[in-house]
């Protein structure tokens, strides 16, 4: 899932190659790879403080000349960059001041000195008018969040974003402020929140800083799939054509999506079990890898139980392509946990479902809160009485 347009931000692409590095399913191979990658980059842009971090964590080889160099050169470089802060105060205008402290920040940034760039962004910000540019202030402050994994950060950069579109903002930042904030909200399991986001940014996507169309496209399907109704998933994704012409590139997605919606459910296992390995290699998804199987399943069996009242279970495993025990023990977990609306027969071999009335359910909690009401209306008559 390669970049199309524009380039990924330099540490997210390394933030992925790291957590490769620490994948237990990664070959030796691979990570050999992978680590002589991640060391060039690393060297390549000076980026001393995560070098001793990741020497620290056996991750890479402590050689003392190159961490020596890059301090050299951090040195150095931070010089050039507070003479021409100096220069730009004393002889240019409040313009060119900014320019010098945001090539400051960008410059923590790079060498991934994360306290002094979130210091020096911060220091930039007082020296910036417009809201276009303390908006993209913002979204640096976010990439930095995102490479951490700083969810707080994270949350605080959002809300602040959102409190500068109030005074004003072009709807091009806007845009690329939900698919931030779809991230954000996939990477803490608030997935049909990032659904939403995702979904609304699908014809202004202009994020190639963050990850690739055909990334995003990925994102979008996960999440709208367990947030979204059958008729809402046709609309919005089934059918969109910004969708169909990018999902053919993805590995095993278009099977997943229309196997779901064509109720063919012998191919969606098979195409679900080629994703899961994408899904498990995801740095944002794979810590809710075993909730999202969960949940994927939840609405492929509910969407097979929603044409019955009563099915064998022998006709729900060839359906799905699978044993009866398997479908047994499958079924009778969900429902115990409350996510399936049927029971199991076991003598007769059948499945009912009992799913629950919503306006019934409704009646029932009005009746319920009315009585509470009127007891409590009779405790306080008596002791008016008294």
């Amino acid at each position: 899932m390669e970049a199309q347009q524009g380039t990924q931000q330099l540490h997210l692409a390394l933030a992925h190659k790291l957590f490769l590095l620490s994948h237990p399913d990664i070959d030796d191979i691979e990570k050999v790879r992978l680590r002589d990658e991640v060391l060039d980059a690393v060297k390549a842009h000076d980026m001393s403080s995560l070098y001793e971090t990741l020497a620290a964590a056996s991750v890479l080889e402590m050689d003392a000349a190159v961490l020596d160099s890059m301090k050299r050169r951090i040195d150095d470089e931070l010089k050039k960059l507070d003479d021409k802060i100096a220069d730009a105060e004393e002889n240019l205008g409040e313009s060119e001041v900014r320019e010098a402290h945001l090539a400051k920040s960008l410059f923590y940034i790079q060498i991934g000195d994360k306290e002094k760039a979130l210091e020096q962004l911060k220091t930039t910000e007082g020296k910036t008018v417009a809201v276009g540019q303390k908006m993209d202030l913002v979204f640096y402050t976010l990439q930095l969040g995102l490479f951490y994994m700083d969810f707080d950060l994270i949350s605080r950069s959002i809300d602040k974003a959102k409190n500068l579109f109030e005074e004003g903002g072009d709807w091009e930042r806007k845009n690329r402020l939900k698919v931030y904030e779809g991230l954000y909200c996939m990477a803490t399991r608030n997935f049909k929140k990032a659904a939403n986001l995702f979904l609304d940014s699908i014809s202004t996507f202009t994020t190639y800083e963050l990850l690739s169309y055909d990334t995003f496209i990925f994102y979008t399907v996960l999440t709208s799939i367990i947030s979204l109704d059958r008729v809402s998933l046709k609309q919005k994704v089934v059918d969109a054509p910004e969708i169909l012409t990018v999902i053919g590139k993805i590995p095993h997605l278009s099977e997943f999506l229309n196997s779901l919606y064509g109720c063919q459910y012998k191919s969606f296992f098979s195409a679900f079990s080629g994703l899961t390995e994408q899904i498990k290699l995801d740095r944002y998804v794979q810590p809710h890898f075993r909730f999202y199987m969960r949940e994927v399943r939840t609405v492929v069996y509910s969407q097979f139980l929603e044409s019955y009242k009563s099915v064998t279970m022998e006709a729900m495993a060839t359906a799905f392509g699978v044993s009866v025990d398997f479908i047994d023990l499958e079924l009778s977990r969900f429902i115990a946990a409350g996510k399936l609306h049927c029971k199991i027969d076991k003598v007769a071999g059948v499945l009912e479902t009992n799913r629950p009335d919503s306006k019934n359910a409704l009646f029932q909690a009005t009746i319920k809160q009315g009585d509470f009401l009127l007891n409590r209306i009779q405790k306080l008559s008596r002791v008016i009485d008294l």
